[in-house]
């Protein structure tokens, strides 16, 4: 159940760390592509101050050079030969498939910061598309409750990140999470191997969370999962007794938290670690995120996913996934 007053206290995820925007800020930029677009620049410029000037340093062969790259990467002894700038490519720049998997069940509507965990989901998925789209990347977009209600497949070509981020800022309408149809149709429809990236508050039943995972898992897609929860969720720091109602089923419960919280904190672990678990036993990367965390930190750990899972799969002799366009 989810409380629908706005409760004080702190939040679970903290405040953004220094040089990252705080995702309140970010929510008063109307556009999901502009907002995202924010976050990607500004995650670059501090990546360029850092002094790790790049995530990829295995070289594998040259691209010519195209506006936005950075020209610190340009080859100058190969100028002076050629008269045409060329950057080095690195093992984790192939460019690949990605599918981004937005939950849009009712339950995805809540917010107590003033924005609500869809809003989240869909800006850290606009993130995402935005940056693997300026890689060259493939990416397509599925948007579900107990059925998929939107599918993009993956494209790169001018104009598509924008129908990609209206779809994005679409209001959620369904009602219950129900994880099993939707994965099962896409891993039906996703005939080619690339990535996956699901956005969701995983507010489903745990039973059958390993069999609906193993669908798209066995079709040997590369599976990143971003829990999304809101801050009150995590902590349930009600002050007073408090009348909840559950925005799937519209059902509501007179609630005393001096009595309930122990309860819920304890269930809530329990659901969350079993996930965790699940995740690990089928080699998908998990990550938990409150809707109060940096969208920067998102994009950071999805890079280090992305280079983690690279050195993996070439120290095993499995061939990076790629694009089949």
């Amino acid at each position: 159940m989810t409380e629908k007053a706005v409760p004080s206290g702190r939040t679970a995820g903290g405040p953004a760390k220094a040089g990252m925007i705080d995702p309140v800020a970010l929510m008063r930029i109307k556009s999901m592509e502009l907002r995202a677009k924010v976050i990607v620049e500004g995650f670059w410029k501090g990546i360029h101050r850092s002094p790790h000037h790049g995530f990829s340093v295995e070289f594998t062969e040259y691209r010519q050079y195209t506006a936005g790259d950075d020209p610190r990467c340009i080859d100058w002894r190969l100028y002076a030969r050629s008269d045409r700038f060329y950057i080095k490519k690195f093992e984790d720049e192939t460019n690949l498939r990605c599918h981004l998997l937005i939950d849009h069940s009712r339950s995805m509507g809540y917010g107590s910061r003033g924005y609500s965990k869809s809003e989240y989901a869909g800006t850290l998925a606009a993130t995402l598309g935005c940056f693997l789209f300026g890689q060259g990347d493939a990416v397509g977009l599925a948007t579900f409750d107990d059925r998929i209600r939107e599918y993009l497949p993956p494209r790169n070509r001018p104009g598509y990140l924008r129908r990609l981020m209206l779809a994005l800022e679409a209001v959620p309408k369904g009602r219950a999470t129900e994880l099993g149809p939707p994965l099962q149709r896409l891993a039906e429809m996703l005939t080619k191997r690339g990535l996956i990236v699901l956005i969701s508050d995983l507010l489903t039943s745990i039973d059958r969370l390993e069999l609906h995972f193993g669908y798209l898992c066995a079709s040997g897609h590369d599976v990143v999962v971003f829990n999304v929860l809101d801050p009150a969720e995590l902590s349930f720091e009600l002050d007073a007794p408090t009348l909840l109602e559950d925005v799937e089923t519209g059902r509501s419960m007179y609630v005393d938290p001096s009595a309930a919280a122990a309860g819920y904190k304890r269930r809530l672990t329990k659901h969350l670690d079993a996930t965790k678990s699940i995740c690990a036993k089928l080699g998908i990367d998990y990550h938990l995120f409150p809707t109060d965390k940096p969208f920067d930190l998102a994009l950071l750990q999805f890079l280090q996913d992305r280079m983690r899972r690279n050195k993996w799969m070439k120290h095993k002799g499995v061939p990076a996934v790629r694009s089949e366009l």
